[in-house]
């Protein structure tokens, strides 16, 4: 398929959804109208096969995937997602293969008013950058540096399934229930409604890197430390019986890909969270003067991690 011809069968799939984009893909550049006292939360990741996804996923799964790291970022935030853009490079442009890309995509957004406005393809080693851009009321932004003392940290669903779903990868097709469970959950990230937290959490980051490295960000950005209960980390049912506990451990602390949000915020707002987000949030640790990151077991025993501190791009 010819760039051109993509750019028409997307056309006709992609019908907008929202009123304030006044002209989508089809000419030089997009046109968008953001609402009167709003900010724009923009974001940019790119995903390379055999860096960041295997290079056998399959098309729908790099779609889904590529979408909701994005829209996880603009959670963060306390953005709503509103416009996206896809730039694509790949060997060739085959119709049912973007078809199926552009399927996850869409799954990706689900019943969101978010347009996917324009971008660009090229000729070579398949890699995505995806570009997403949400709105949050002026001044209204969640952001690393609100940290306070005495704020609770808590994250969202479960830790771990991810990493480990990456381990079992290669043996995916004689995986065990249990490792397909994590397989799916490397593939097809659940991304959470961070919007719904605006004046409730104090500081958010979601979790791409692991645990230990995102929540150190928050960390620094808000110059302070914390006491994480590591035996308290979320598991997933599936998880546990799978792992051991220090591998569980580890892939919890470190592991990354899981695009769980990690909040801190006062005691006294926990159930305000959690009606919030509709979804488990789970009280993990408490952030304390000392600068640092300190993890202790259900004992009150420390707990190094190995020294692990989670993914760098341009680690060794």
């Amino acid at each position: 398929m010819r760039e051109f011809a993509l750019i028409e069968r997307l056309a006709e799939r992609l019908a907008s959804r929202r009123a304030d984009t006044r002209l989508g893909i089809g000419d030089d550049a997009a046109l968008i109208a953001p609402p009167p006292g709003q900010e724009l939360a923009i974001t940019t990741d790119t995903l390379i096969a055999g860096r960041h996804f295997p290079v056998d996923t399959v098309a729908f799964d790099i779609g889904y995937k590529a979408l909701a790291v994005n829209l996880s970022d603009l959670a963060a935030m306390g953005a709503e997602p509103a416009w996206i853009t896809i730039a694509l490079a790949a060997p060739e442009l085959a119709g049912d293969w973007c078809d199926a890309l552009l399927d996850g995509a869409l799954a990706a957004i689900g019943d969101h008013p978010v347009d996917i406005i324009g971008g660009d393809t090229t000729r070579g080693d398949l890699a995505l950058t995806i570009t997403a851009i949400g709105c949050l009321p002026a001044g209204r932004a969640l952001r690393r540096s609100g940290a306070g003392l005495g704020d609770v940290i808590a994250v969202t669903g479960t830790l771990g399934d991810a990493a480990y779903g990456l381990e079992c990868w290669s043996m995916r097709d004689r995986a065990s229930e249990d490792q397909r469970f994590c397989i799916d959950r490397l593939a097809r990230p659940q991304w959470r409604p961070g919007a719904t937290l605006r004046g409730i959490a104090n500081a958010a980051i979601d979790i791409s890197d692991g645990l230990a490295a995102d929540l150190g960000h928050i960390l620094e950005a808000s110059g302070v430390g914390a006491r994480l209960d590591i035996d308290a980390l979320p598991a997933s049912a599936a998880l546990r019986r799978a792992c051991g506990t220090d591998s569980r451990r580890r892939l919890q602390w470190s592991g990354g890909d899981d695009y769980e949000l990690c909040i801190t915020l006062a005691e006294d707002q926990l159930d305000a969270a959690r009606a919030a987000l509709g979804c488990p949030l789970t009280v993990v640790g408490t952030i304390e003067a000392e600068p640092g990151l300190r993890a202790f077991d259900a004992n009150g025993q420390p707990w190094g991690g190995d020294g692990e501190r989670g993914w760098d791009h341009f680690g060794s």
